[in-house]
């Protein structure tokens, strides 16, 4: 009897392993869903971050206006005049102070004894003043409107601001209102 040993290895040497092309679509599929995610949340995050630094300002700059306007109008002795746009006051000290809202230029703007301007709100799209007697409707909240500024006693504000994110606008402050009754004034 005669036996051989067989080669278990062929001449050429061992076969490489190698990705068939149906593994390469698929691992190329995966991968690209997963980039697609990752591109979708960095980009909600991007866009969640800059609107959360929007609010921030915008509360920030709605804050210092809303003290300037309590504390100028706490202290002046008169309103002088006003319209839904403008506010006209005498200061405590006897000086010409104004606020005028630009609806073209979305501004607040202070002006005392008009020179100095303050530029107090940017981005806002609507504001309003009106100004009311100091005696409260019955039953109610509310006051009277006053007839002229002579009678005026409290002056409600209020305004909406937005900015614009991304080429979208977006109101990032609802709406801030105000009563503020003038103090300095006589009866």
């Amino acid at each position: 009897m005669d036996s051989r040993i067989t080669p278990t290895k062929t001449s050429a040497g061992p076969r490489p392993s190698a990705f068939v092309l149906s593994e390469m679509i698929v691992a190329i599929g995966i991968t690209s869903l997963l980039m697609v995610g990752l591109v979708a949340f960095f980009m909600f995050a991007g866009e969640s971050f800059a609107a959360m630094f929007n609010y921030a300002d915008l509360d920030g700059a709605n804050r210092i206006a809303m003290d300037t306007l309590t504390t100028d109008l706490r202290q002046c002795n008169k309103v002088t005049a006003c319209s839904t746009n403008n506010l006209s006051l005498q200061d405590y000290d006897g000086s010409a102070l104004s606020y005028t809202y630009d609806r073209a230029a979305k501004t607040l703007v202070r002006t005392r004894n008009g020179a100095s301007a303050t530029t107090l709100l940017k981005g806002c799209t609507s504001l309003t003043f009106t100004i009311c007697q100091r005696n409260p409707v019955g039953g109610s909240y509310d006051v009277y409107p006053a007839a002229t500024p002579l009678t005026a006693k409290v002056v409600n504000i209020s305004w909406i601001c937005s900015r614009s994110i991304f080429g979208n606008s977006i109101n990032t402050e609802s709406v801030q209102t105000a009563r503020i009754v003038i103090r300095r004034q006589g009866t």
